[in-house]
This record gives structure tokens, sequence and C-alpha cells, in this order.
């Protein structure tokens, strides 16, 4: 029988096992998807009356699905703008030497990273309602892109954080040996390459702030996307199938589309750090007359391998 380490080739019995196995789930999926299918079309969720509001006219989209989907983009482009910045703050600053920094820091962010985005949306409700003058109408949407800023920001300061702490200890050394002060190496060395690495996570949290837009419309009256599904469905005879589903695509395009921006970068970036290998002058990178031309040559050609 021939296989490898990790592997072994699969004998007549276990392909004949596996075979029965995956024949199995098959029938069962498809029992189940019949059974889904059926019931729906029982209750009458698949006529083409439930489904033709959202292909034979435009009314559905103006009325309903457009002004939600733009006051989920509104919040949610508000709190990506608002907590991206914020996030990278307070990452950085839990890593500072100075503890009156770090530690004040660190409270805010595990604070606020330990309470449910909901609690903080009901709070900054009552906040604006108590103690500003913010209209009734404009409330829904402070109090949803408040508790995400709150929420999401502090969840981005660890990935922060993370992901300069996961780069190799050289590139800090490589940066101290060719002068640079330790706010230069954050923002010239450290962040450009931690960048890269806390992408993906950054975007998945992109996506739950999208989608968590949609607990101010189930609990503060906020008009987002999700919110429409129930004066949609109302005024169209009972569609909640078709009406969920049209929401649920379109929420998928959009986060699809995050991804996929995301991913683009990722590479594009990734390429771009490949590319770079110049050797760098002392006066480029800040160096001090110290470190000597000989010396920031050695230094630089250094810190160019490690992708400065």
């Amino acid at each position: 029988m021939s296989g490898s380490v990790l592997y072994d080739a699969q004998g007549p019995r276990a392909k004949r096992r596996n075979a029965v196995y995956t024949t199995v789930f098959l029938l069962a999926v498809a029992g189940l998807v019949w059974w889904v299918y059926q019931s729906l079309s029982d209750k009458g969720q698949l006529d083409w009356e439930k489904w033709k509001p959202f292909f034979s006219g435009s009314e559905a989209w103006t009325t309903y699905i457009l002004p939600g989907l733009k006051n989920t983009l509104i919040a949610a482009a508000m709190s990506m703008i608002i907590a991206l910045p914020l996030g990278a703050v307070f990452g950085i600053a839990r890593l500072s030497d100075h503890a009156w920094i770090r530690v004040p820091a660190a409270v805010v962010v595990e604070f606020f990273r330990a309470i449910p985005v909901l609690i903080l949306m009901i709070f900054g409700n009552a906040l604006f309602a108590q103690y500003t003058n913010v209209s009734s109408d404009d409330r829904p949407l402070y109090a949803v892109v408040t508790g995400l800023v709150l929420y999401n920001a502090s969840v981005l300061a660890e990935i922060v954080r993370a992901g300069i702490l996961a780069l190799p200890k050289g590139q800090s050394e490589a940066a101290q040996a060719i002068g640079l002060r330790k706010t230069q190496t954050m923002t010239s060395i450290l962040l450009p390459q931690a960048v890269t690495a806390m992408l993906p996570a950054i975007v998945s949290q992109l996506v739950v702030i999208v989608k968590d837009t949609a607990l101010g419309g189930a609990i503060l009256t906020f008009p987002e996307l999700l919110a429409a599904v129930s004066p949609m469905s109302s005024y169209y005879g009972a569609n909640t199938i078709a009406s969920f589903t049209i929401v649920a695509v379109i929420y998928v395009a959009l986060n699809f589309s995050l991804t996929s921006f995301a991913s683009w970068l990722e590479r594009r970036l990734r390429r771009a750090k490949k590319s770079t290998g110049a050797v760098l002058a002392p006066a480029t990178v800040g160096g001090t007359q110290a470190t000597g031309t000989a010396g920031g040559e050695a230094a630089g050609g250094y810190a160019g391998k490690t992708h400065v």
C-alpha cells in the first residue's frame, strides 16, 4: 500500500465506506432541501406574486430597500472612518513604554471590548436624549455610530497591537541601528509592514460593522436595511421569505465586495513590498551623522532586506 507520512492510500473497504457515507449525506441534504422547498411552496411563499414587487417594478426598491441601504452605508461608513484611526491610536498606545499612557489605554480597550455593542447603542441613545440637543430623528443614527465606534475601535486596537507584536524583533533593532527614534520606527517601519498582516482581520471587523448596524434597526428604530423588511412585507402581502431573501442577497453582495477589495489590496501591498529592496541612505531614513556613510549603508541594506 503506497502512501506518505501524513496520508495512507485508502483500501477497497475504506473507499466503499466513504462512498456510502457520501451518498447518505447527499441524500440527507437533498431531502432537507426538498422539505424546505415543499413547506414554502405549501404556504405560498414561492408564488410569483410574492416576488413580483422586486422584479417587475421599482416601488419596493425606491420606497424601502434603497433608503434602508443608504442608512446602513452611512452608519457603517461613519463608524469605520472613526473606529479605524481610533483603534490604531489605542493599539499603539498599549505598546507605549510609559505606564501613564499604556495603562489607561488598556483599561479603555478592555472595558469597551467586554460590553456588548447593543448595550453601548442603548447607552448612547439615552446619552444623546438627556444631555444633547440631537433631534429624535437623528438620535438613532448617532447612537448606532457611537456603539459601533466604541466597541469596534477597542477590537481594532487589539488587532493593531497583535499585528505589530507579530513582526520579527529584528525590524525594531534594524531601525535602532540606523538611528531612528521609536516614533519613526513605529510609523515608518512597523506599521507599514503590520498593515498587510492585519488586513484580513481588519476587513473581518469591518464586515461585522456593516452587519451590526441591523441592531440599531431592531432596538432603536434606526431605518436601516434590515428594518425595511417588516413594513415591506406587510405592504406586499406578507412576502416575508422574499423580503428577507432579497435583503440577505444585498448583504452578501455588499460584504463580498468589501472582502474582495481587501484581498486585492492585500495582494497589491505584498507585491509592492516584494519589489522593494533598495539600499537607503542615512539621510533618507533619518539617520544621524554618528552613523557614518559606511555604517549607514550597511544598516540601510539590512533594513531594506526587511522591507523598510
